[in-house]
């Protein structure tokens, strides 16, 4: 017979730092409803409305798809070149900061300083800033995009590096190899697979961070959105949203599906 005590989990004490964390987050809720005055009763009293608008977006503009598809291939093109250029530099850039490659503390800790300020910079930010330097268009979402990815990409490929094992790069310091022959031959066969996993993944954020990004003038589809919102014109704004909805499941699950294959 099989001990009950083998097959029942361990019962965690009851702390009181538990307790006062609760007591906080259920303080904190109430006063940030008082503060920005948000009450459910605001939605009650414009649900009528909330449901013409749903109602109409429901019955999309099939008109209007011919003129969806170049901006939504616009929209995607932003992606791809945002991803590359991003995830480009990531990879240099994590190779400067990893510290089992650059020994200097200095260094490292300048260059992961610059890194984590680019990382505080919100992608609509970075688009906003964009747009008002090179104009309304892509090429205001291409360079918003690229600097979003290196920020998302170079702090998980960086560690991923940090954490390779270390006895090929021993074993070939010990032969006299430069860093250069240690980088292609010790290190990256090991976290290959992961920068390709992470730029899959920049690329599925990128797709949803383009369309925003449009909205406020960076290229694509959400110029277009934003458009048929501001003249309510809301049949071509449920085609747009249709569209854009079962691209991004698309391209989510294609990514979700190649990034397993590369982890396995």
């Amino acid at each position: 017979m099989i001990d009950d005590s083998l097959t029942q989990l361990p019962k965690k004490r009851f702390k009181i730092i538990n307790l006062i964390w609760l007591i906080v987050l259920i303080a904190g809720l109430f006063i940030s409803i008082n503060v920005t005055n948000t009450h459910i009763s605001v939605l009650l009293e414009n649900f009528s409305q909330f449901s013409d608008i749903f109602v109409q977006m429901a019955n999309p503009d099939w008109s209007y798809f011919p003129t969806v598809i170049p901006l939504l291939l616009e929209t995607i093109k932003m992606a791809v070149l945002g991803t590359i250029i991003g995830s480009a530099l990531a990879f240099v850039y994590s190779l400067l900061i990893a510290r089992n490659i650059i020994k200097n503390k200095l260094v490292t800790g300048v260059l992961r300083f610059i890194m984590n300020i680019i990382r505080t910079i919100p992608d609509l930010l970075l688009g906003a800033i964009f747009v008002a330097i090179v104009g309304i268009g892509p090429v205001a979402g291409i360079l918003a995009l690229s600097v979003f990815t290196f920020g998302v990409v170079v702090k998980l490929f960086y560690e991923a590096i940090e954490t390779i094992d270390p006895g090929p790069i021993e074993a070939m310091t010990a032969v006299g190899a430069n860093k250069l022959q240690i980088i292609c031959f010790a290190i990256l066969p090991q976290v290959m697979t992961y920068f390709i996993s992470y730029s899959l993944y920049a690329f599925e954020i990128n797709v949803r961070a383009s369309t925003v990004l449009g909205y406020i003038g960076a290229g694509g589809i959400g110029l277009y959105l934003q458009q048929t919102l501001q003249v309510f014109d809301y049949a071509k704004t449920g085609t747009i949203i249709l569209v854009i909805i079962v691209v991004v499941v698309l391209i989510d699950y294609i990514s979700s599906k190649s990034r397993e294959a590369l982890m396995k």
